[in-house]
């Protein structure tokens, strides 16, 4: 009776486990089994014939069963307890897209790569992160309305397509500085390389949208919004193999826009820039239509990126560097019909499809800046150039006050930094936690240390 008992009470807390639970049991039960007849043990699961064994074994083995899922329950519950903790380090990560605020001498934004927006008012002294709520951490472009300060504009996935780069979710609007975001369309965009607003009317915005970087896709060319973002209309695209890689207005006239679209195809093992899709173009009607730019002293053949900047010191002053087997920085005197090659080092345009990024100073047009893996400026319209003392290297960003072009904020592949006095000195850059590590460890000492290899920087240590 005592066994009978026994094995009521066995069955009944077998009927209370989870289906899971039961699953476990049956296994174990079985294999129990199994292991005991490899063995030649007496002690064999033979059923009913033998009660007292079976119960034992039951037993045994439920206990085994409820026990885990005590501690299961109690490992639960110690992970609801844990949260997660900043531990460093404050030193800055790759940045590509970088803006200031005319009037603001000391605000600035900055996308990170893969750590979101951030901002400061303090001039660079301390950085605060704007975008963590969102559902992408990659930005590849920002801009600030200037007829409304307020109104911001991001172009979500960095468009330097690197093969470890992290795609985007399409475009978000914030209304109120940066404090709250919305995406408002381009979801498939993935990869965008510019957004550029109209100087007199927030509500209308131009973007470059390179698409997806490891396959053709439709959402891929120049977008077009005048109602904020509520509806876009594609103005300028050539296929789905084809996207857009940068898009300016003539600062003096908004009329006037140029673009470039880039035809570009990353894959794990090969990297394919440059197609029949690339080439350069320019719009008079505010970027609804387009003219591409052929010829007139621009380089034939096959092109890769182009990137273009126009000079608020004189439109007619136009410099593109542009990738092509005679490739370099060229210059255009009058307002893009005619272009001269002016300077094709190859330390301006190494690596094209990473850098390749060109910025007219906006009150000498004389003046121009070249970003690669330093930071250059030239005097004399693109034929000689300095390199500037800008931190790090692998430089991506630039934006320069139209008002004071010693105001300028910069980004590159350790964060973004600033400078007041035309590059000379800048703000530091480990005051930023944006590091991309490509992997982290821990080592057995107590309290033990984090190691981390951080992208473009040295490992680092914390504990």
């Amino acid at each position: 009776m005592a066994t009978l008992r026994g094995l009521r009470r066995l069955d009944a807390a077998y009927a209370g486990l989870t289906a899971n639970s039961r699953d476990r049991l049956m296994a174990a039960v079985y294999t129990q089994q199994y292991l005991r007849m490899q063995e030649g043990s007496p002690f064999k699961f033979t059923g009913p014939q033998h009660p007292e064994k079976h119960m034992r074994l039951r037993s045994i083995l439920l206990t085994l069963v409820l026990s885990s899922a005590a501690l299961a329950q109690s490992e639960e519950g110690l992970l609801k307890g844990l949260q997660y903790r900043l531990v460093g380090p404050f030193r800055g990560g790759r940045v590509l897209a970088v803006t200031g605020v005319v009037g603001e001498p000391n605000t600035y934004y900055f996308g990170g790569a893969s750590s979101g927006v951030w901002k400061t008012t303090d001039g660079g002294a301390n950085w605060k992160p704007l975008f963590d709520k969102q559902t992408t951490a990659s930005i590849g472009a920002i801009a600030v309305a200037p007829s409304d300060t307020n109104t911001i504009y991001v172009g979500s996935g960095e468009a330097c397509l690197r093969g470890n780069i992290s795609y985007g979710d399409g475009v978000y609007k914030s209304t109120d500085a940066g404090k709250t975001w919305k995406n408002i369309g381009l979801r498939d965009s993935q990869h965008i390389g510019r957004v550029i607003v109209h100087p007199r009317d927030a509500n209308t915005v131009l973007v470059a949208a390179m698409g997806h970087a490891f396959g053709p896709n439709a959402e891929r060319g120049v977008f077009r919004t005048t109602d904020g973002g509520k509806t876009w209309s594609k103005v300028l695209s050539v296929d789905e193999k084809t996207g857009a890689i940068d898009v300016e207005f003539d600062p003096n006239n908004p009329n006037i826009v140029f673009a470039s679209l880039y035809q570009a195809l990353r894959q794990p093992w090969v990297f394919e820039s440059g197609g029949p899709g690339s080439g350069l173009y320019r719009s008079s009607d505010g970027g609804i239509t387009w003219t591409h730019l052929k010829g007139n002293g621009l380089p034939e053949g096959l092109l890769g990126r182009i990137t273009v900047s126009v000079s608020a010191a004189d439109s007619s002053r136009v410099y593109a560097m542009i990738e092509a087997e005679k490739g370099g920085l060229y210059r255009s005197d009058d307002g893009g019909d005619k272009w001269e090659l002016i300077n094709d080092d190859q330390k301006y345009r190494q690596r094209a499809w990473y850098f390749s990024h060109i910025f007219a100073d906006p009150k000498n047009a004389d003046a121009v800046y070249v970003l690669n893996t330093g930071m250059f400026r030239s005097g004399d319209a693109g034929k000689t150039f300095t390199l500037l003392p800008a931190p790090h290297g692998d430089h991506h960003g630039l934006w320069i006050d139209p008002a004071d072009p010693r105001r300028m904020i910069n980004g590159d592949d350790g964060g973004a930094t600033i400078s007041s006095d035309g590059g000379q000195t800048w703000s530091t850059q480990y005051n930023q936690p944006t590091a991309q590590f490509y992997h982290v460890a821990a080592d057995n000492r107590f309290p033990y240390y984090i190691y981390g290899a951080q992208q473009d920087n040295t490992s680092a240590a914390t504990w």
